[in-house]
């Protein structure tokens, strides 16, 4: 299956520099389009629907964080992975919160980038240990529970999420746990919509704030 990316990002260089490396790196992924600015990467986005769309935060007009929030309340099976320079916690969690499949800087190793972006297709989050790190712990300083009436979690899927908050990708989930991915998916699906959440980086950074991770908060968890 071809990924189909929306690359969005107002440094021309860059973003012509980040388009041919994708090209050159994988025939299975087609860049169908480029955005200087979010108002752009929205109205791209509607015409083109890409399944991934990699979003600097710092554009004119628009910001990214902005144009995510309206993607995905258009477009939510749209996934949006951040790709930025910036290293502000409250840009990391405002992207989170706002639904974003990932959170990634922009001095990532190209091999790197190109292995969390297959994992995006694959409901996977796309952040490096150290990022996923520093979210959960952030959300874990900041939060408490919200209080909202969720759904009881099955034993299964309270397996399933414990397995998410210590990073495991979903075919290492059914090795785990002896089950089938469609089966892992269709658990994680369940958990997303009992809890109200997004994704799964949401979920990893609820089960650390529940109580029910195993790890510690200042473990890699991703």
């Amino acid at each position: 299956m071809t990924i189909r990316i929306l690359v969005a990002d107002d440094h021309k260089l860059f973003r012509q520099g980040l388009i041919g490396l994708i090209k050159t790196h994988d025939e299975l992924v087609d860049v169908v389009g480029e955005a200087s600015t979010g108002t752009e990467a929205i109205r791209l986005a509607e015409r083109l629907r890409p399944d991934i769309i990699l979003m600097d935060i710092y554009m004119p007009d628009m910001d990214g964080l902005q144009a995510t929030r309206l993607i995905k309340e258009k477009l939510p099976e749209i996934e949006v992975v951040m790709l930025t320079s910036s290293e502000d916690d409250a840009h990391l969690y405002e992207a989170v919160r706002l639904g974003a499949a990932g959170y990634l800087l922009k001095s990532l190793d190209a091999d790197e980038l190109f292995d969390l972006i297959d994992g995006v297709i694959e409901g996977e989050a796309a952040m490096t240990r150290a990022m996923a790190s520093r979210l959960l712990k952030g959300i874990v300083q900041r939060s408490s529970d919200s209080g909202k009436g969720e759904e009881e979690l099955t034993e299964r899927e309270l397996a399933v999420l414990r397995l998410v908050a210590k990073g495991y990708s979903n075919a290492q989930i059914s090795e785990e746990l002896h089950i089938a991915v469609n089966t892992v998916k269709f658990h994680i699906k369940n958990i997303l919509s009992k809890l109200q959440l997004e994704n799964r980086t949401q979920v990893a950074a609820y089960a650390v704030r529940s109580g029910l991770a195993i790890n510690s908060p200042d473990e890699d968890l991703f």
